[in-house]
């Protein structure tokens, strides 16, 4: 049923997928959301792709997990019910939600429109509180979210959403560096890594014109490579193929979530050229200060975007037609995806379809 909300409801029951200690199973799980405010809209969670930060975080792996947590942060749905002061959605509308809720939206970063850099706090979508510092904020494993219409981008239609979803993370992580690096035609972008983060990355950047080269580790994602749209493919454990690599890249965007030698990465980096950190290693990473000094070469991190670049990056993407390529699950298989993930099975993105949940 939809329908305009003019006052306050009670609390809403919902359900879905939560892991209770880092050990255990994601398993069935009922909860609460709070009540639409007059300026949030409820939004019916159609497909919620599998971030590999989930995994970190269900598993308390970078520390500070809250349980019980119900994870997911690249949500699509349809608007089943607005606030009576909400002017940007109606119902009926395809709505997507990324990795965060809100922001305090006063302070220098917030008004800039980097939300996620907000120097107050940001309400993350899950495994963190809404604003109050208080309130456990739960993820889209679950058949509905509330959200301030303010942090809720629209979808374009004739959008395929279980290949929209990831793009709520991987999609606008990758973008964000790009755009703000100017990759354009004439660009040489190398894309360290060719997972979730990576095959966005090259689509993206492809999509932008630049000259695109994956560096894997993996000889047998060459012609996966090729196919989203890389132009060149390196071996990075071929002695001859990184010795051709040096000084060839403005930009690098470094997705690699596990332990590795980012310091050698440095010497493919052409003068001035910059280094982007996307991925998250459990592990610091060392740098000698040559590797930086020499070449006036930056290093620098990446977070998401803010709402309005995570808007246009919606709309990039459904112009230029560079979704993420996913493979959908039920929401019973998310254990079983979890494990193939950790070993890399996946081509390149696991979402759920919440219809079987």
């Amino acid at each position: 049923m939809l329908l305009c909300v003019e006052e306050k409801l009670t609390m809403l029951e919902a359900k879905g997928y939560a892991v209770r200690s880092p050990n255990s199973p994601l398993e069935p799980f009922r909860f609460t959301r709070r009540d639409v405010g007059e300026r949030d809209i409820r939004v019916e969670i159609a497909f919620c792709g599998i971030c590999h930060s989930d995994i970190h975080q269900a598993r308390d792996e970078w520390g500070g997990s809250a349980y019980p947590m119900v994870p997911g942060h690249e949500i699509v749905g349809r608007v089943t019910q607005v606030g009576r002061k909400v002017r940007g959605f109606k119902a009926g509308d395809t709505a997507g939600i990324g990795c965060m809720v809100d922001s305090c939206r006063r302070c220098p970063s917030c008004r800039r429109g980097l939300e996620q850099h907000c120097d107050t706090h940001v309400a993350l979508t899950y495994n963190g509180t809404e604003m109050d510092e208080k309130t456990p904020t739960q993820g889209g494993y679950s058949d509905h979210i509330v959200v301030d219409e303010a942090f809720a981008v629209k979808v374009p239609p004739k959008m395929p959403l279980d290949r929209v979803a990831p793009l709520l993370c991987a999609g606008i992580t990758t973008y964000s560096p790009l755009k703000r690096l100017g990759a354009r035609k004439g660009s040489r972008v190398g894309v360290m890594g060719l997972g979730g983060l990576g095959h966005m990355a090259v689509k993206i950047a492809a999509a932008m014109g630049a000259e695109v080269t994956v560096l894997s580790h993996s000889p047998s994602k060459r012609a996966d490579a090729k196919r989203l749209g890389a132009h060149e493919f390196a071996v990075t454990t071929d002695a001859g193929a990184v010795k051709s690599l040096a000084k060839r890249f403005d930009i690098i965007i470094d997705t690699v979530s596990a332990d590795h030698d980012i310091d050698a990465s440095l010497s493919w980096l052409s003068t001035e050229g910059e280094l982007v950190i996307v991925g998250a290693p459990p592990k610091p990473l060392a740098i000698r200060s040559f590797s930086l000094i020499l070449g006036r070469r930056k290093i620098s991190g990446s977070a998401i975007g803010g709402i309005a670049e995570t808007q246009e990056m919606l709309d990039f993407c459904a112009k230029k037609k560079a979704l993420s390529d996913v493979e959908v699950i039920a929401m019973r298989d998310v254990n079983a995806a979890y494990e193939r993930m950790m070993r890399g099975d996946v081509r390149y993105r696991f979402v759920i379809d919440n219809s079987t949940l």
